[in-house]
């Protein structure tokens, strides 16, 4: 049964806003394009990404999961009482952010509610979109609708709860000699070290590993936040240690089970089957490491149950902002110094072709 219908002044649609990806071999090589534009990759190397679209017939899985996490939202929204119409732009494929900003403008949306399919302030995911935003709103001009950012959510306890289900089915799924002793690997996309320095990135993963860990009931000896899908320059820092390079030190250090919990990721896209489904489990089946890879948290109803909250106290000021842990809510404006933009490479230098943070 649907709850109270709730006042809808200050905002008439929600924007859903995420990263795209290829749905066919014939997408692959223009969303790498469009992924890696401005940045000096040479072409063969890019071709060595696109390799691992092949493997996967080119198609990513982000764009259905958007697809499926929408079927969910749209009736939790709707028991919950609030009646927004819901819109969808990606940064780097079909449906892009300009279009889907346009469509609003002709369905007569005045003001949106932007929610980033991204849980962690960085550049990449938060100003960057912040940015994409602004550049379709300035295509637009002056009739353009208003849109506003839903603040980021890691530390939201609906959040913290449903990454706590995940990790506790995959250690389940460990042979029971295993579930008690086991290291847990929690994976975030690696970022330029210069890019983290200037946000709150890496402590706000901390932050997530140590409220599921307490939830499951994980010691802190137990598990360990790591890194995945680095790329950039190779000269260029960027933060570690890797996935890969985490499972050797586990297993010198004689342990016999881990537990891979991509918690930075929020669906199960391109990255987190290549580098976890396929590289990690590659690497233990070599050292001999029972693995399992706890899943992201999808359409866990307690993740949509978060989101239909978090558009509900942007409705209703009166409505509980909830946060857990030592941080707070985080704001719902970002300040103007907010997660800077990262140095870009010189013109003479050489990149690594896969796309930097955030690919799917």
């Amino acid at each position: 049964m649907a709850g109270t219908q709730q006042s809808t002044d200050r905002y008439d649609a929600l924007f859903i806003v995420s990263f795209g990806g290829p749905e066919g071999m014939e997408d692959v090589i223009p969303f790498l394009e469009n992924v890696l534009r401005g940045r000096n990759v040479p072409r063969e190397r890019m071709l060595e990404v696109a390799h691992h679209y092949e493997m996967f017939g080119g198609v990513s899985p982000i764009n259905q999961q958007v697809r499926d996490l929408i079927e969910v939202l749209r009736p939790a929204m709707d028991d919950a009482g609030v009646d927004l119409p819901i819109y969808w732009g990606n940064r780097n494929w079909t449906p892009y952010i300009p279009d889907a900003i346009a469509q609003m403008r002709k369905d007569g949306v005045r003001s949106a509610l932007a929610l980033v399919l991204s849980g962690y302030s960085s550049y990449s995911g938060c100003r960057q979109y912040r940015e994409n935003i602004a550049d379709g709103l300035a295509e637009i001009g002056s009739d353009a609708p208003r849109i506003d950012k839903i603040r980021v959510f890691y530390n939201h306890p609906l959040f913290v709860k449903a990454n706590v289900e995940r990790l506790q089915t995959a250690i389940a799924r460990l042979p029971a000699e295993h579930r008690d002793s086991c290291q847990i690997a929690y994976t975030a996309h690696s970022l330029p070290q210069s890019m983290a320095d200037t946000s709150d990135y890496v402590k706000q993963l901390q932050e997530t590993a140590r409220l599921v860990s307490e939830g499951a009931g994980v010691s802190p000896e137990r598990w360990e936040l790591v890194y995945q899908s680095r790329s950039g320059r190779p000269q260029d820092p960027w933060l570690e240690p890797d996935i890969l390079d985490h499972l050797d030190a586990l297993a010198q250090d004689g342990s016999k089970a881990v537990v891979i919990a991509p918690i930075g990721f929020l669906s199960d896209h391109m990255e987190v089957l290549f580098d976890l489904d396929e590289e990690a489990v590659q690497k233990c089946a070599e050292l001999g490491v029972a693995m399992q890879r706890a899943s992201t948290v999808g359409t866990h109803s307690d993740f949509v149950a978060m989101l239909v909250e978090l558009i509900q106290e942007r409705l209703d000021s009166d409505q509980e902002r909830r946060a857990i842990g030592q941080y707070g809510c985080n704001h719902d404006v970002c300040p103007m110094n907010c997660c800077p933009p990262p140095r870009r490479p010189t013109s003479g230098s050489q990149g690594s072709a896969r796309p930097q943070s955030g690919a799917s």
